[in-house]
């Protein structure tokens, strides 16, 4: 209600009721019959005309009840199919659609009855290589980003935005470094032909697979056969070629990562949260080293490293299951009161990958957390105990088990593995190297990791953040401070 109040706003001669009245009752006042006026014509900017009926109809009756969850798709179409067609076909078939993407694929997705398969598959066939891309869905997916950009920059959460700094940290302007996060500068300038244009260099046979989980594999391939490949592609039978950006700049990239480490710091107020909720304010660092890729030996005890050093909040609960028993839990959060979150990441991709940690903690012990970290990093391969590598290892397993049970990650790994390397390694093959997986491939993979450049990323109010040089230095005499018992670093400041 204070924030209904707040926003109202109305004529400076106008004397409102006070809101506090005790027994007011709002809705009996007679200035709540009467329309505000607008001095612009709102409704033209609604479109397509057909859309601004059915928000009416939702507006007056709160019905359907879908309406919101399919508004962002309502605005899309393709050339077989309107926004209306493509959901009057999902709902016969109890189906539901999705579209992901990540650093290095691009994921459409669709679960439905098998008995509707074939009209699915049109869908996705549409959709992927038929899409109009009107003027319209671009300017609406536009106010979505800028909404998108906005919130993100407005949460306490900083898991996002930090994966992208440490990325463009490790790879500094090239490849994976590129940011993912769609900078607010760029909106603008993506148009309809930027997005043919990269649909037609990207969406290519050599660079598609198409899998299926419950279908029959004959009629799945001739349903993709009929749907795929009879029709053209959109960019190849109805847009102009003018509105496509011929340059030879901007085919599909194929350079190899160029790992470079470095330092990505944005000084800057992080949101807390609203009300009560106990937390300070807090300054986030991530600290990298250069992975492995998903197609490297080392791969699957990297894994088991990651699952070692485990992690997460200080107000996380439960159990072994929940990680309680990893390095992260026992060595920093549970012995550093000021340390609000500890977790290791490990991002592989398909010619290289990062291996960091997040921490984040109150701005004067910033200095401290990289100090702790550090020396974390400097530790990963000593004294690994029969007792945590087993555990690391039945975690492991029990998550790889456990997310194949759903049939939405059965057929993804399918793709991504056959898109990575041609065929797919039926579980028990990764079941088998994680369970080979020793304490020497342990150490090995740590001072493989630990040879790098390290990478750092810092979100906050991080003046205090050492330099480049001085992390560097740092991790490089952390063995040896070891050794002397050494109990900082860094000289504080």
């Amino acid at each position: 209600m204070m924030r209904n109040l707040i926003l109202s706003a109305f004529p400076r001669n106008m004397r409102l009721p006070d809101p506090f009245t005790p027994n007011l009752k709002v809705d009996m006042l007679s200035e709540i019959s009467l329309a505000p006026r607008v001095l612009s014509n709102f409704s033209t900017m609604i479109q397509p005309a057909t859309f601004k009926k059915d928000l009416d109809s939702y507006l007056k009756a709160r019905a359907p009840v879908t309406f919101l969850s399919e508004l962002r798709s309502n605005l899309q179409s393709t050339k077989q199919y309107d926004n209306k067609e493509i959901f009057q076909v999902l709902e016969k078939h109890g189906g539901i659609c999705d579209c992901q993407s990540s650093r290095d694929t691009l994921v459409y997705a669709a679960s439905a009855d098998s008995r509707g398969f074939d009209a699915i598959v049109s869908i996705l066939a549409e959709v992927v290589y038929r899409p109009k891309v009107t003027v319209e869905e671009v300017e609406n997916v536009r106010q979505t980003i800028r909404f998108e950009l906005e919130t993100l920059m407005t949460r306490p959460e900083q898991e996002v935005i930090l994966t992208d700094m440490i990325h463009a940290a490790a790879y500094r302007s090239n490849t994976l470094g590129l940011p993912k996060i769609c900078p607010a500068d760029n909106i603008g300038v993506i148009d309809r032909g930027t997005l043919l244009t990269y649909m037609r260099n990207h969406h290519t046979p050599a660079r598609t697979v198409i899998a299926g989980v419950g279908i029959d594999h004959d009629a799945l391939v001739e349903s993709v056969q009929r749907h795929f490949e009879e029709n053209k592609p959109i960019w190849e039978s109805d847009v102009d070629l003018s509105e496509m950006k011929l340059s030879d700049r901007l085919k599909a990239d194929n350079s190899i990562a160029q790992y470079t480490g470095g330092l990505v710091k944005e000084e800057c107020e992080i949101p807390q949260y609203v009300g009560p909720s106990g937390l300070p304010e807090l300054a986030h660092v991530v600290v990298g080293m250069e992975g492995v890729s998903h197609q490297d030996p080392d791969f699957v005890p990297v894994c088991v490293l990651n699952m070692m050093m485990g992690g997460g909040g200080s107000f996380s609960a439960g159990g072994p299951g929940k990680g309680m028993y990893t390095r992260l839990y026992t060595n920093v959060l549970n012995r550093y009161h000021w340390m609000f979150s500890a977790t290791a990441y490990n991002h592989s991709y398909a010619d290289s990958g990062v291996f960091c940690v997040h921490a984040s903690a109150p701005p004067p012990y910033v200095r401290d957390m990289l100090d702790v970290l550090l020396k974390e990093f400097a530790t990963m391969a000593h004294s690994v105990s029969d007792t945590e590598l087993r555990r690391a290892k039945t975690q492991l397993q029990s998550m790889l088990l456990m997310n194949l049970e759903a049939r939405p990650v059965v057929f993804e790994d399918i793709a991504r593995q056959v898109l990575a390397t041609g065929h797919r390694k039926h579980p028990s093959v990764f079941i088998q190297a994680i369970e080979s997986v020793t304490a020497a491939d342990i150490e090995r993979v740590t001072q493989r990791l630990l040879r790098s450049q390290p990478a750092v990323a810092a979100r906050g109010a991080v003046q205090k953040l050492p330099t480049l040089q001085d992390i560097q230095a740092a991790l490089l005499d952390s063995g040896s401070a070891l050794g002397q018992r050494r109990n900082r670093l860094f000289t504080p400041k």
